[in-house]
């Protein structure tokens, strides 16, 4: 039993998941990811991407975001980063070896995008409950 009340507590317990997963480093990976996914880009054969406005849109989201939505978005960033970094490693072994790596790397490409927009919907559910 807690000698404190109940509001003080959860403002604790909140403090202590928005240490967990700042909303800084959840928005430094992301642009890690989409510096990754343009030298994917390139390997599929495909124009890069226009340069993303919504960094900053990304980071506000989070900022608005619920504890549960910033944990759901931290997993879904480190599941992206550990099917990319394998990924990447062999679409350059294949080029390596001077074989096409396009369609593996196109493939990747339309998986990672399909990730981004599900980490995306999440974080936007926030702004839904907001309004």
């Amino acid at each position: 039993m807690s000698a404190l009340p109940p509001d003080q507590m959860h403002a604790m317990r909140t403090a202590a998941q928005r240490a967990l997963h700042p909303v800084a480093s959840l928005a430094e990976r992301w642009e890690v990811l989409h510096r990754q996914v343009a030298e994917l880009a390139a390997l599929a054969q495909l124009a890069p991407e226009a340069p993303r406005a919504d960094t900053g849109t990304f980071t506000s989201m989070l900022t608005e975001a619920q504890d549960w939505q910033r944990e759901l978005a931290w997993q879904a960033i480190a599941d992206i980063d550990a099917m990319m970094q394998p990924g990447l490693t062999a679409l350059k072994v294949i080029t390596a070896r001077g074989r096409d790596a396009s369609a593996p790397a196109l493939a990747l490409w339309r998986e990672f995008h399909a990730a981004r927009e599900a980490v995306l919907r999440v974080i936007k559910v926030a702004q839904t409950e907001a309004a």
